[in-house]
Order: C-alpha cells, then structure tokens, then sequence
C-alpha cells in the first residue's frame, strides 16, 4: 500500500473533484472507519492525502449509490499487481486518455470491462 501520510502531488487533488475523509466513506458504506481503512488495506478502495497537512482520503467517484463502484475492487488488484500504488492507481483511474473518457466515468457507467482490458495491457 502506499504511503498515506506523504503529502499530495498538487496534480491529484486537481485531477480528483472531490474527497471523501474516512468517516464520510464509513458513514455512506454503512460501516466503520476501521473497516475502510481494511478495504484501502485489501485493495477494495485507494486512499491518498490530497492536500499537504490533511488526512488521507478516498476519492468521492469510487463510491455510487451507497456501495463501491462495480469493478472498482478488481481493478486496483489489476494495477497493484502491475506495481502501481495507491496514489498512481487514483491518478491512472482519472487520467487514462486511452479510453473515450476516464477510468472512473466508464465504471461509474458499468462499462468496467474495457477499463480491465486498458490495465491488463499495462503488464
């Protein structure tokens, strides 16, 4: 997992719109802090802190409806066993420019398998 107490580059917190601390993503999750803190640990969520002094946070786009985007789990498996940590793995989501669009819009829209087939490749 990444280093989460490391400050932010200034490009993720402009490439994410908005976040989320821990306690607002138990609280939408219906779960505790401590249990989002093992979904960052087991790769079901991605945490950074998006701005120097803050905590670390979880970027308000993985969450949809109450839940974790559909495939979102999967795909940070994919690109932490493509060496990727947390902080690239949220800056790959909402960049990639291979797809019409981000990352994150195409799970958001349940269209999770082109995003898998993109971060296979990058093996």
């Amino acid at each position: 997992m990444s280093d989460l107490s490391s400050p932010a580059a200034p490009d993720l917190d402009e490439l994410v719109p908005a976040w989320l601390a821990w306690s607002e993503v138990a609280a939408e999750l219906g779960v505790t802090p401590a249990k989002v803190r093992t979904m960052v640990r087991d790769h079901e969520l991605a945490a950074a802190v998006p701005a120097s002094g803050g905590g670390p946070h979880v970027p308000a786009g993985f969450l949809q409806d109450g839940l974790v985007v559909k495939g979102l789990p999967g795909l940070l498996t994919l690109l932490h066993d493509n060496g990727f940590d947390d902080r690239e793995c949220i800056a790959w989501i909402y960049t990639d420019a291979d797809l019409p669009g981000r990352p994150i819009d195409a799970l958001r829209e349940n269209r999770g398998s082109e995003v898998k087939r993109r971060a296979q490749a990058l093996a």
